[in-house]
């Protein structure tokens, strides 16, 4: 996925309230019940349907780790999606988003003025209307350069521009060389 996609997933998986399967014929089985059949399971996995059959029945305990990772991902895409759905929402109407970044950040400004882009460590709560944009992107599968930016323009309104009382022509913030970001719900 994406450094910023990825984020907003472990935001919402801290959300969850129990915790996913973790033995591969468990999370084989719960695919099984999701997807209805062992056909669709192996197709979505790229494995055969006896070989997924095998995992169901306890017959076969450990994948191999390409298999054991998508089978991770699949398990985790569908696990609880009311609590996914909910924790989205929350965020998106009265909560917000807090994040948390190490990233290169600034706008074209003079040489030596204190907003030229450099590298910054910032915590600061979005409000919501920026986490339901950072969400419905991410949802309608905005790449990773489309995420950047919708978290760029929101740091410029809430950072750069302090809700509008500084700042109040400032058009583009550059928000690049990304060591790490993380969301917070």
């Amino acid at each position: 996925m994406s450094v910023i996609g990825d984020g907003l997933e472990a935001a919402v998986h801290k959300a969850f309230t129990r915790p996913a399967p973790k033995t591969a014929p468990a999370q084989m089985r719960y695919l099984v019940r999701k997807l209805k059949g062992t056909k669709a399971v192996a197709q979505l996995l790229r494995v055969s349907q006896r070989t997924v059959e095998r995992y169901v029945k306890n017959q076969i305990k450990k994948p191999r780790p390409e298999l054991a990772a998508r089978l991770e991902r699949e398990v985790k895409k569908r696990w609880q999606p009311q609590i996914r759905a909910q924790a989205r929402k929350r965020a998106a109407t009265s909560d917000g988003i807090v994040i948390d970044t190490r990233a290169r950040l600034g706008y074209t400004a003079p040489i030596g003025s204190t907003d030229e882009s450099r590298v910054r460590h910032l915590t600061i709560a979005l409000p919501p209307h920026h986490a339901a944009r950072l969400f419905d992107a991410q949802e309608a599968g905005a790449d990773d350069r489309q995420l950047q930016q919708i978290t760029a323009d929101a740091l410029r309104e809430v950072y750069f521009q302090d809700g509008g009382r500084r700042a109040g022509t400032l058009e583009e913030v550059r928000f690049t060389d990304i060591e790490h970001v993380e969301f917070e719900l």
